[in-house]
């Protein structure tokens, strides 16, 4: 893509919380695109392809949110959020190689559009281009807390691949790897901000944590009652994958053994074809219902961590941000 093309993405609608963090957001929108130019010009259309396909971008969010609401008076706190949200994108495009996606943020994943090895290799290029940000920035702590974060999400990765097909995955193996997957750059994201301002680290890592765990249960909910139109991705995608997730589990838990035999197939399969009526035994043994009491449960332990919080504009968006996390259609 020609660099005068170029635009400053940005999320497809604003929210409270954007709105609080508007002139840094858009800074960091911005780095963002500055730091995907490359001389190579694959690099540039995937790489943008990717970031600019939309997304709230919550997680650099959180990062400013934190630093803030931390009383942060200075600039690092925009190259963080860059970093984290390069360290997220670098994961969507491994992820959408492995579960052979295609469609994300409603759009053509692109690896469907350009092919599976450019995809894993553009990753890596943002992988390293966040920790090449990460030196600029300086801090030791910090650079720790990202090489942490990314070596526990890969183990994720790992964990939710071998676990692909088996129908026998607890709810606790569930848990393990929705956190090292996808709430541990959440919790990276909100302890960064307090790292900045030498504040509470535990807190606002708790609050990471929660507001993460949350976030990906009631994602997980979205698989069986979302519209493709909302969610951006096929309705039905995680019994293709072959994953039991919370209330697939739950079903499979609380029902009867034919039942739980047609999980058992579905998930060995790998297949969507009985989607309408793993849906109608989900929704019939309560799982929906319990699975959101579980994420709106994640979503009160992140607001209670920030009881200590001074009160402030930011701490109201973080509060805000938890609820979201539960409320949202996409």
């Amino acid at each position: 893509m020609p660099r005068e093309q170029q635009l400053v993405v940005s999320p497809k609608f604003m929210l409270s919380f954007h709105r609080a963090v508007e002139k840094d957001f858009s800074a960091v929108n911005q780095l963002i695109v500055d730091q995907l130019q490359s001389d190579v010009g694959l690099v540039e259309n995937i790489g943008q392809y990717i970031v600019e396909s939309g997304g709230k971008r919550l997680r650099p969010v959180v990062v400013l949110l934190s630093a803030l609401a931390n009383s942060y008076a200075g600039d690092k706190h925009i190259k963080l959020a860059a970093v984290i949200e390069f360290i997220h994108t670098a994961t969507l495009l491994h992820d959408d190689v492995v579960d052979v996606s295609t469609l994300r943020r409603g759009r053509v994943t692109a690896n469907a559009q350009w092919g599976n090895a450019p995809s894993v290799l553009v990753g890596d290029f943002i992988y390293s281009r966040a920790f090449q940000i990460l030196v600029e920035i300086g801090d030791l702590a910090i650079m720790g807390l990202m090489a942490d974060a990314t070596n526990v999400i890969s183990e994720g990765e790992v964990q939710q691949l071998a676990n692909a097909g088996n129908a026998e995955v607890s709810e606790d193996i569930y848990l393990q790897v929705i956190y090292r997957k996808t709430a541990k750059l959440f919790e990276a994201a909100a302890e960064a901000g307090a790292v900045l301002t030498g504040g509470d680290r535990a807190a606002m890592a708790s609050y990471g944590k929660h507001l993460g765990m949350a976030f990906q249960i009631a994602d997980d909910v979205l698989d069986y009652l979302g519209d493709v139109a909302l969610i951006g991705k096929n309705v039905g995608d995680d019994l293709a994958e072959g994953k039991m997730t919370m209330p697939l589990i739950y079903a499979r838990d609380n029902g009867d053994s034919a039942q739980r035999l047609l999980i058992a197939e579905t998930i060995n399969n790998k297949s969507a074809e009985s989607f309408a009526e793993i849906l109608s035994l989900v929704q019939g043994s309560g799982g929906i219902d319990y699975s959101m009491d579980c994420a709106r449960q994640e979503a009160l332990l992140a607001k209670q961590a920030l009881n200590d919080l001074p009160e402030s504009t930011f701490k109201t968006q973080l509060v805000d941000l938890a609820d979201f996390s539960v409320s949202r259609l996409n």
